[in-house]
């Protein structure tokens, strides 16, 4: 095959990944938007307490816990980074390190070092990842292994507790009636959106994760961003830890568990596309509120945490088959 033929051939298959891209889009949205609403007729007709302000209020805050979170993880399946699996590790680390300072330098300080520190934490995964080429998969496990259990030796594996309660007051105060951590949720999410949808960094992000080949040949740099997005990620995490630090006043090393898990199935639910290449900080945020209800809807209704787990695996498993089904066929 010439080279102006195979030059033909790429821009065919681009278009058709376009095309599946789109399609998958389409499905995602109205099937999220429809779902959404299910849940909130279903939560409202099965259960008093669903449609109360005390509630909503309960679910917006742990939605913003988890949402930081997954305006990270975003990045990360978009660049094609499939998953970044240390998130506990960062989690713990923000958390921990937020309260256990806070007697030596304050509670600013604290908080400011235990983001740093859960930072460098995505800065060796991106190393790792980006400029090494370690499966995503092994180095993040690895490094949360590592990043955990520095922080259980740090602690003496034992709960440590906040001396400061003004900074508990401040993360537990409301503007307009809205808690403060879901503004702050709100206002990374719109950041989030900006750097993903408007940025040069974003859109050599969807590049790098669309085709890593092309990417490279049209100068991006490819390794640099696939490691920012575990940086971006790190971050996130660690602020998100230590808001939930600052939240419940205590800490424990585990205290991050299970919040990866959560944060992917937001992700993947909103359409975003574990094949990377395509998605959007919107797609993933209406997955993380369908989430959200879904997981609120089945407490109220006293189902058992196990079977909780099955329902949102089998909402994971459902997404990313749909998702390579369409790919597959819009590049077929």
């Amino acid at each position: 095959m010439t080279d102006i033929a195979a030059m033909g051939q790429t821009t065919k298959d681009a278009a058709r990944f376009r095309q599946g891209s789109r399609m998958v889009g389409l499905i995602s949205r109205a099937g999220l938007t429809l779902a959404i609403l299910a849940v909130i007729l279903y939560g409202s007709l099965a259960n008093p307490v669903f449609f109360t302000a005390g509630n909503f209020v309960n679910v917006l805050m742990s939605m913003s816990i988890v949402g930081i979170v997954v305006v990270g993880m975003t990045f990360v399946l978009v660049v094609g980074g499939m998953a970044d699996l240390s998130v506990p590790a960062t989690i713990a680390c923000g958390a921990i390190l937020s309260l256990a300072l806070q007697p030596y330098i304050g509670p600013v300080p604290a908080f400011a070092v235990a983001v740093l520190l859960a930072g460098l934490t995505g800065l060796v995964n991106g190393v790792l990842v980006g400029y090494v080429g370690i499966n995503p998969i092994i180095a993040t496990l690895g490094m949360g292994t590592i990043v955990l259990g520095i922080v259980q030796a740090a602690v003496g594996g034992v709960i440590v507790y906040g001396t400061d309660p003004s900074s508990a007051d401040f993360v537990k105060s409301r503007i307009l009636g809205v808690p403060m951590i879901a503004v702050i949720f709100i206002a990374i999410a719109i950041l989030g959106n900006f750097v993903l949808s408007r940025s040069f960094w974003g859109r050599w992000t969807i590049a790098t994760g669309g085709n890593y080949s092309a990417a490279q040949a049209s100068a991006v740099p490819v390794r640099a961003v696939r490691a920012g997005a575990f940086v971006i990620t790190a971050f996130a995490a660690g602020f998100s830890g230590g808001l939930l630090g600052l939240t419940l006043q205590s800490a424990r090393p585990l205290v991050g568990q299970g919040y990866e898990f959560s944060a992917i199935t937001a992700v993947v639910v909103g359409g975003v596309s574990i094949m990377g290449g395509f998605g959007s900080i919107p797609r993933a945020m209406a997955g993380l509120v369908f989430v959200q209800l879904l997981t609120n809807v089945m407490v109220l209704q006293g189902v058992r945490t196990p079977i909780q787990g099955f329902v949102l695996g089998l909402l994971i498993a459902g997404a990313v088959a749909l998702d390579i089904a369409l790919r597959k066929r819009g590049v077929a």
